[in-house]
């Protein structure tokens, strides 16, 4: 029921309670009007969605546009990993995630093949042979070390880069630049100076693959001639972001998070069977990639508000994951919780792509990192631990640890 709040100015970021749950001021909005008004900080009006119902039903419909051309985002925070634009944006061309129907479609529909159920399990083995050898090398250094820089971003660096066709010798490179790309607090011109870098490699390497395409799913891309370079330039851009940034903060994270919670940890690692549960509560409780901007077409309701034609509406999926309504406890990381129906992946026509090659990388690392390193720990105080709040897709910067055995 809509009660009155105060309407905020500036969306809450800052996750204050701790570094996993939403802000409180968004769980105080959700739980008084879970569709708010918004001022953004120049003025500009817009709305808040919070609730899951709400967020769920609007990310269901195509009326709330996701092109960047129809709206006008006034604020320093946008779409993780889209330009921050402060009037309408040209389409990007290929950046499919910023399309709506039928042009979202006749992308999407060319990738559907590569990331299907089957093709992951049947690339599994090989994610899990991936896994276990960047664990073998960690194992081999003397701790403390540092589990992104070892662990949580090599390994799906390593999977996205065979499976598009992306010289692994490279990645310094791409995650130099797709680290600038996404923080936050930047001008245009550095976030576009970063993207102007990453597609001028990723159009070479499209082009080079058009001349003499190879096995992996961009040589496939370039065997249509009905796409430009600029269109398989685009989608290489966003399945290269998305591949490698969006897991390594989910292995990175998660497992801040469960040495944070030693019950679940110990839970999980005396029935490694509830691993699975575990990744889907992992995602519901982190929400990685949190706020996402549509725009609304004609006059909508959602959640008992009128959103008016040309509004900007700003989605949070943290805030929607963690909603009592849909989760019991929902700020609770419980590992037996059966947390499917959860939105970290979206929902509707831009729901996550590559998310069943997520799910098998999370399984594979989660999996391998808890047999190998039986007594992990930190190796500083959680406070310590330098978090992702500077940038678009949450996690952590750094996660130094050690351990005093191994296994094989």
């Amino acid at each position: 029921m809509r009660q009155t709040v105060p309407v905020p100015h500036g969306l809450p970021m800052d996750r204050d309670a701790n570094p996993f749950d939403p802000p409180r001021a968004l769980t105080r909005l959700r739980a008084a009007r879970p569709v708010s008004p918004l001022v953004f900080p120049d003025g500009h009006e817009g709305w808040l969605v919070t609730g899951y119902e709400a967020v769920r039903q609007l990310m269901a419909d195509t009326r709330f546009s996701s092109r960047l051309d129809l709206g006008v985002v006034h604020v320093p925070y946008e779409t993780p990993g889209m330009p921050v634009p402060t009037e309408p944006s040209p389409q990007i061309p290929g950046v499919f995630i910023a399309m709506d129907p039928p042009d979202h479609a006749r992308l999407r529909r060319r990738l559907t093949g590569a990331f299907t159920v089957k093709r992951m399990k049947q690339l599994e083995e090989h994610i899990v042979e991936v896994t276990e050898r960047q664990l073998d090398a960690m194992a081999r250094l003397a701790p403390p070390v540092d589990l992104v820089r070892e662990f949580a971003l090599p390994v799906p660096s390593l999977v996205i880069c065979e499976l598009l066709g992306v010289p692994y010798e490279d990645r310094d490179t791409f995650q130099s630049n797709s680290a600038k790309f996404l923080v936050k607090e930047q001008t245009l011109e550095e976030k576009m100076a970063a993207y102007g870098a990453l597609t001028t490699y990723l159009a070479e390497l499209v082009t080079s693959k058009r001349a003499a395409p190879g096995e992996d799913i961009l040589s496939d891309l370039a065997r249509h001639d009905d796409l430009t370079v600029e269109e398989l330039t685009g989608i290489a851009f966003l399945l290269l972001l998305a591949g490698h940034e969006t897991t390594a903060n989910m292995l990175a994270l998660g497992t801040f998070a469960l040495l944070e919670h030693p019950d679940q940890l110990a839970e999980l690692r005396a029935d490694p069977d509830l691993l699975p549960d575990a990744v889907e509560e992992l995602l519901r409780y982190l929400a990685v990639g949190d706020v996402f901007y549509r725009y609304a077409t004609e006059d909508i309701e959602l959640g008992g508000e009128t959103i008016g034609k040309g509004s900007t509406v700003v989605v949070s999926l943290l805030a929607a994951n963690h909603d009592p309504r849909r989760f019991e406890h929902p700020d609770t990381l419980d590992v037996h919780r059966k947390a499917r129906g959860h939105l970290s992946f979206g929902h509707g026509v831009h729901q996550c792509l590559g998310q069943q090659l997520a799910r098998v990388e999370m399984r594979a690392g989660f999996a391998g990192l808890l047999r190998r390193f039986p007594t992990l720990e930190l190796a500083i105080p959680a406070n310590e631990v330098k978090l992702r709040t500077d940038m678009n897709i949450y996690g952590v910067h750094e996660l130094p640890v050690t351990w005093t055995e191994t296994a094989g």
